[in-house]
């Protein structure tokens, strides 16, 4: 019998954990790129290559990166990540609206599947650099991100590419696929609006619309248009208008976006010189104001983790769509790394009423109100603890601060430009658990699978940082070994 002919439509983690598990079953694997090959790699390129996955302790992290030392791993503190914890943390900050179903899939295949990665020569590293803190001379991890891939997401894409073409996936670059058809044998795909190619099974792994701004005014609404993306260019909602075409149903949060805190004067998208470097993670440690000069979010209500992926909305929604994160010398050694990149938006200054001159678009007199009440405002005799929602706070202000709160006393002062950065859309094709898309009477479209950010359903509202490419190799693992074998 001949071998199934499967399609993998798109260039991300998903799609070549598609294409990877579908050819390991015996399939004939071809991967459609829409981008050039120098940007090839879709989101998943752009990013930092956190992956959240469970963990029981340091022996099953031991066995994801065995090239850790015996002391390395005396002294780092890795703790553990159940599947209870990954539950309540995707439960919690998707207000409870996730699918059960996908949750179900995702929290636990995260770790089988990260093994299944590290099986095929995926190499991880622990998240040293953004995601621990020395305590008492220990790394101590929090916030239930302990993993990355070597290299980040360009080291992940680079690596997932070697071995799925060692393995004989055929990838195409600059091949959009502009039309999908279905017949009694399979699927026709249109390549470049020319040529037509058919295959037994889809995989359509091309993300969601984030990168129309024609889409992101429709669904997300006022103001989105104007939004800058983090990452491709190429995820213009291909995939889920072929899906649809075909009768596809969609489901999720379709007017809610991953979208962060990203540099003032970064490009319009993405720029793999600089990679994730524009976001500005740290705001936890500081406090954030608008063009007003006031905050208007707290800063330390979770982890980072917790809040960065919906932060990005409420600095769209400033005036002139702007802020500025604040921080003292108390505090600017615990900044991550994209804070000292060259291409920042910084000043500092040694006063406050000096810094607020310097923050292009803010009102300094209500900086430096905001400042004198902020400072009044700290409950100071609570320890300052980085690695647990320490407690420290403020009382008694219109928007008050929940941990991590320190005033604002130790000249030099920094301060860091920022406006919305679009990660991905939460609205997507309707899967089942089995990841085949479904159509409006929940019947599966056979043969046609779905991966990564076009699945909707999963997030709403909120996003636990580094679920999108443990979501992404988890769905198209299963996806690839269904069309392979469907």
């Amino acid at each position: 019998m001949p071998a199934r002919r499967v399609a993998i439509v798109g260039g991300g983690n998903a799609a070549f954990c598609a294409a990877i598990s579908a050819r390991e079953h015996g399939a004939d694997v071809e991967l459609f790129e829409r981008a050039p090959y120098e940007l090839r790699g879709g989101n998943s390129r752009f990013t930092a290559g956190a992956i959240r996955t469970t963990y029981d302790g340091v022996e099953q992290i031991r066995e994801l990166m065995p090239d850790l030392t015996d002391e390395e791993i005396e002294q780092t503190e890795f703790g553990q990540y159940s599947e209870a914890d990954f539950f309540d943390d995707l439960g919690r900050v998707t207000q409870y609206r996730t699918d059960p179903d996908l949750a179900d899939l995702l929290v636990k295949q995260s770790y089988p599947t990260l093994r299944w990665l590290r099986h095929n020569g995926v190499r991880f590293l622990p998240l040293y650099g953004r995601q621990s803190f020395e305590v008492d001379g220990k790394r101590r991890f929090w916030g239930g991100l302990t993993v990355e891939a070597w290299g980040g997401g360009q080291g992940l894409i680079d690596q997932l590419t070697a071995i799925a073409t060692k393995l004989g996936v055929t990838i195409h670059y600059a091949s959009r696929i502009t039309h999908m058809t279905r017949g009694d044998s399979g699927f026709t795909l249109t390549i470049n609006a020319k040529e037509h190619r058919p295959f037994d099974s889809v995989v359509l792994a091309c993300g969601g619309f984030e990168s129309s701004a024609e889409m992101r005014a429709r669904y997300l609404g006022p103001n989105w248009d104007l939004a800058k993306v983090r990452g491709t260019k190429f995820n213009t909602g291909d995939g889920i208008r072929m899906a649809q075409e075909l009768g596809a149903a969609t489901t999720g949060h379709w007017s809610g976006c991953h979208a962060v805190a990203w540099d003032l004067n970064a490009p319009m998208f993405g720029d793999l010189t600089v990679g994730d470097g524009f976001q500005k993670h740290s705001y936890p440690f500081g406090i954030v104001v608008n063009a007003q000069g006031e905050r208007f979010l707290d800063e330390g209500a979770d982890f980072r983790n917790y809040t960065y992926a919906k932060y990005g909305s409420e600095i769209l929604m400033q005036p002139n769509h702007l802020a500025w994160q604040v921080f003292d010398q108390k505090v600017t050694q615990l900044l991550r790394d994209e804070y000292r990149i060259r291409e920042v938006t910084k000043v500092t200054a040694g006063s406050i009423e000096e810094l607020g001159e310097r923050m292009d678009g803010v009102d300094a007199t209500g900086f430096e109100r905001t400042v004198r009440a902020y400072n009044l405002a700290v409950d100071d005799t609570i320890p300052f603890n980085p690695t647990v929602k320490d407690g420290r706070c403020t009382t008694g202000l219109v928007v008050d601060k929940s941990n991590w709160a320190n005033r604002l006393d130790s000249p030099p002062y920094e301060a860091y430009g920022v406006t919305c950065g679009i990660t991905f859309t939460f609205g997507g094709l309707e899967v089942d658990a089995e990841t085949s898309v479904v159509d409006e009477q929940g019947e599966q479209i056979k043969g046609l699978y779905a991966a990564g950010e076009i699945v909707g359903g999963l997030y709403y509202h909120n996003y636990p940082g580094g679920s999108g490419l443990m979501a992404g190799a988890v769905f198209g693992c299963l996806a690839g070994r269904r069309a392979a074998m469907s």
